[in-house]
């Protein structure tokens, strides 16, 4: 019977160890990409504190959130890990003092260059790696609590915390290749509907000209007349889950219902809800009442039925409709991995652009990553939450030794994946770099 050593000796004097390998490939393709070298060209001057430039810091807070170091306080290891410093390419770490002070600074002075040059990445990489011809935006908005007195932070809708004061987070997505199209920060009290124009032109404009038809999709927090006219003004077919009013709810005992699939039937009408300007389809989906239900799968209950009502100006059957909508659900799956993986959820400073500036960021290592699975990764891996990927090639125990004087990162053998980290690198080296703006 095996026993363990019994006169083992432990130091603290194994130097070029990390547990951050991975941080290398990201790195390669960062620089493959000429993220750097296009966020130095846009913000020259360096920063009061003369050891980092602009590019360096943005650098230094996309990697935590894509390592799943969270909190700005939770870096504060990589100020003391030489090796991960050295594959980032960064001088130091800065502190986590320093990295606040960077987010007010830079949300005052410069956040709308940040965010242009940010638009023009997204609008190239949308074409890769071929051109689209139609784009799906899915919209939706969550809920961040609030725990302090943060700025602008107000009571509004709170389905978990209730009467606490929350930031309201409004994301655009695209629903083909899962891309962040555009995000809006604002007080826990505004209505979704009534910022969503503004979120969704700035998407519009940022979509590439080889695409041709737009398709919107929205839950019931997007519900309003006035959306719809704006949807259909700039040519975009659209389908929405409308809210049970009195005036809809009187109209579902006089349908027809026609059954389109097992236990589910559907009914349409052609319904004026006040205050709109003119009639509009409507596509109900009545359902049994399961046992359990789920407060996700239903608007209303009657009679034993659920009811799911859809307003639309696409002319799809009822059952293909039902289909296409309840393909949105990919976004609700993005939002929840942006807060428990991205740390879309932490609140770094008082100050609201503060705050507002490190949601951008966060949705920049979101699209960066999902770039990097689109370009790099295997087929099989494209689909894998970012957890799943911190263990195969992100978190990789590894070794900077330097033979005959040539920097050299080595895995440990044993390792699963160490095929397809090597295989990764040689695709990140046939990326094309992003275009130099126009001058």
């Amino acid at each position: 019977m095996p026993f363990g050593p019994k006169n083992l000796r432990i130091s603290c004097d194994a130097r070029g160890l990390t547990r951050f390998g991975g941080v290398a490939l990201l790195h390669q393709f960062f620089q493959q990409l000429g993220v750097r070298n296009q966020l130095g060209r846009q913000f020259r001057p360096r920063q009061r504190n003369s050891t980092y430039l602009v590019s360096e810091m943005i650098e230094a807070l996309l990697y935590p959130l894509i390592l799943g170091l969270g909190r700005v306080e939770s870096t504060e290891p990589l100020r003391h890990n030489g090796v991960f410093q050295y594959l980032a390419g960064l001088p130091d770490y800065p502190e986590a003092a320093t990295l606040r002070r960077f987010l007010l600074r830079f949300a005052g002075k410069r956040r709308d260059r940040f965010l242009s040059l940010i638009d023009r990445w997204l609008k190239e990489m949308l074409s890769r790696p071929q051109p689209r011809t139609s784009a799906i935006l899915d919209l939706d908005a969550t809920v961040l609590t609030v725990y302090g007195r943060q700025q602008f932070s107000e009571i509004g809708y709170n389905p978990k915390k209730r009467g606490r004061p929350s930031y309201l987070p409004l994301l655009c997505f695209e629903g083909h290749n899962r891309n962040v199209l555009g995000g809006g920060y604002y007080s826990g009290n505004t209505r979704a509907n009534r910022v969503a124009p503004a979120l969704v032109k700035e998407a519009l404009e940022k979509l590439p000209s080889s695409v041709r038809k737009v398709h919107v999709r929205g839950d019931s927090a997007f519900y309003d007349g006035k959306f719809i006219d704006f949807l259909e003004e700039n040519g975009a077919s659209y389908v929405i889950a409308a809210g049970m009013k009195r005036g809809l709810k009187k109209r579902l005992g006089g349908l027809k219902y026609q059954r389109i699939s097992q236990g589910v039937c559907a009914a349409e009408l052609q319904y004026i809800p006040y205050g709109w300007k003119r009639a509009r389809r409507f596509v109900l989906i009545r359902r049994p009442v399961p046992e359990e239900p789920s407060a996700q799968m239903h608007l209303f209950k009657m009679a034993g039925f659920t009811y799911q009502t859809l307003v639309t100006n696409m002319s799809l059957q009822p059952l293909n409709l039902w289909r296409f909508y309840n393909h949105r659900s990919t976004a609700e799956l993005i939002i929840r991995e942006l807060k428990d993986a991205y740390a879309l959820g932490k609140i770094p400073a008082r100050d609201f652009s503060a705050n507002e500036i490190f949601f951008q960021i966060v949705l920049l290592a979101y699209n960066l990553l999902n770039w990097f699975k689109r370009l790099c990764l295997p087929t099989s891996w494209q689909c894998m939450t970012l957890q799943r990927l911190r263990h195969r090639f992100l978190l990789v125990p590894a070794q900077l030794a330097r033979p005959a004087d040539r920097p050299t990162l080595r895995i440990m053998p044993t390792h699963t994946y160490s095929a397809e980290f090597i295989e990764i690198s040689k695709c990140i080296k046939k990326v094309r770099a992003l275009s130099e703006p126009m001058n």
